[in-house]
C-alpha cells in the first residue's frame, strides 16, 4: 500500500516537471491564439449560416407572397380579362349569325333590288361607321335583311304602312333574322304639288322645335298633317343614330326629320339616308323638309343627310341658312 502511493507521488513529480518544462510562455502564446482563431471561424461560420437561413426564409416568404399574390382579386380579375379577351377574338373570328342568315337569304332569294351597287355601298359606309346603333328604317323590302345584318349587335326598328308587307317580310324571311317591324299610319302618303308640301314646312304646326324629350302627344296629336299615327313605343326609347327612309313619301319624311332633330344635344348629329328619289317633286321635298345645307352625299337615287339637334332651340331654323 505504502509503495503504491510512492509509486503515484513519483510520476505525479515526473509528469509535473515535463508540464514545466513544456508550457513555454511562447507556447501559450501560440495555444491562445489557435484558440482564438478556431473561436472566430466557428463565429463566421455560424454567421453565415444564419445569413443563409435568413435569406432562405426570406426567399420563402416572398414565394408565398407571390403565391398569395397571384390570386388576389386584382390578379384574378386580371387573368378573368385576359380570358375573355381571348374568348372574344375567338367569337370575332365566326361569322354573325344574323350576316349568316342574311347571305342565305339573299342567296335563296327571288326578291329583286331597289338598289344599286353605288347606293348600297354608300349606305354601307354609313352603317359600317355607326354600327353597331340604333337604325330606324322607314318601309320594309328586299333589303330589309340587309340592315339587320350591318347593324349587327345594334338595335334596328322597322316601321311600315302596310300590314300586309310586314307579314309577307316576315314569311320571306327565315326565322334566324329578326325583323322587328310595326304598323304606322302616315296621314299622308301621296306627294302633292311641290309648293303645297313647302308651305307645310313654313308652317309653324310642322316645323316647331321638339319638345324635351320627344313624347308620344307630340306625334299624336300634332295639328300637323304630315304627322304618324302609332308609333310604338320603342320609337320614343332611343335616340336614332342613323334613319333610312325606303320610299320618299311625305309622311316618312317628315318622321325621320323629327326624330333626327329630337335628338340630345352634344350627341352628334343623325344620319339620315332617303333611297328611291324619283322625280323632282320628291327631291324637293327631302331637301326641303332634311335640309339641303345638311345633305353630305349623293349615289344614284341615294340622298345622305346630316341632321344635328334641334332640341331646345326654339332660335335655331328648321333649316340653316345657304351661305
Amino acid at each position: 500500500m505504502h509503495a503504491r502511493k510512492a509509486k503515484l507521488k513519483t510520476h505525479f513529480i515526473s509528469a509535473k516537471a515535463k508540464l514545466k518544462h513544456n508550457v513555454t510562455p511562447r507556447r501559450v502564446v501560440l495555444l491562445a491564439a489557435a484558440a482564438t482563431s478556431a473561436f472566430l471561424l466557428l463565429f463566421t461560420l455560424r454567421t453565415l449560416h444564419s445569413a443563409a437561413s435568413r435569406s432562405a426564409r426570406a426567399s420563402a416568404a416572398a414565394t408565398v407572397a407571390a403565391a398569395i399574390a397571384s390570386t388576389s382579386p386584382a390578379s384574378v380579375a386580371a387573368d378573368r380579362a385576359d380570358q375573355l379577351e381571348q374568348h372574344h377574338h375567338q367569337e370575332c373570328a365566326k361569322v354573325p349569325s344574323s350576316v349568316a342568315e342574311a347571305l342565305v337569304h339573299y342567296a335563296t332569294s327571288n326578291e329583286t333590288p331597289r338598289q344599286t351597287e353605288a347606293e348600297a355601298r354608300a349606305a354601307a359606309r354609313v352603317l359600317a361607321r355607326r354600327a353597331p346603333c340604333s337604325l330606324l328604317v322607314l318601309g320594309l323590302g328586299p333589303d330589309s335583311a340587309l340592315w339587320t345584318a350591318l347593324n349587327h349587335g345594334g338595335r334596328t326598328l322597322f316601321l311600315e304602312a302596310d300590314a300586309g308587307r310586314i307579314a309577307s317580310a316576315r314569311a320571306a324571311h327565315s326565322a334566324g333574322i329578326d325583323l322587328q317591324a310595326h304598323p304606322v299610319a302616315f296621314q299622308q302618303e301621296a306627294m302633292t304639288p311641290s309648293d303645297d308640301l313647302l308651305a307645310l314646312r313654313n308652317s309653324s304646326d310642322c316645323a316647331a322645335s321638339p319638345p324635351k324629350p320627344l313624347t308620344v302627344d307630340h306625334l299624336e296629336q300634332s295639328p300637323c298633317t304630315l304627322a304618324p299615327r302609332g308609333l310604338p313605343a320603342t320609337f320614343y326609347e332611343a335616340e336614332w343614330d342613323v334613319i333610312i327612309v325606303n320610299a320618299p313619301v311625305p309622311g316618312a319624311i317628315y318622321t325621320a326629320a323629327v326624330a333626327a332633330r329630337a335628338r340630345r344635344p352634344g350627341t352628334g348629329e343623325t344620319d339620315v339616308l332617303v333611297h328611291g328619289v324619283d322625280n323632282t317633286t320628291e327631291e324637293s321635298f327631302a331637301r326641303a323638309f332634311l335640309c339641303e345645307p345638311y345633305l353630305k352625299d349623293e349615289a344614284g337615287r341615294l340622298r345622305h343627310f346630316s341632321i344635328p339637334s334641334h332640341m331646345d332651340k326654339d332660335a335655331m331654323p328648321f333649316c340653316p341658312l345657304i351661305r
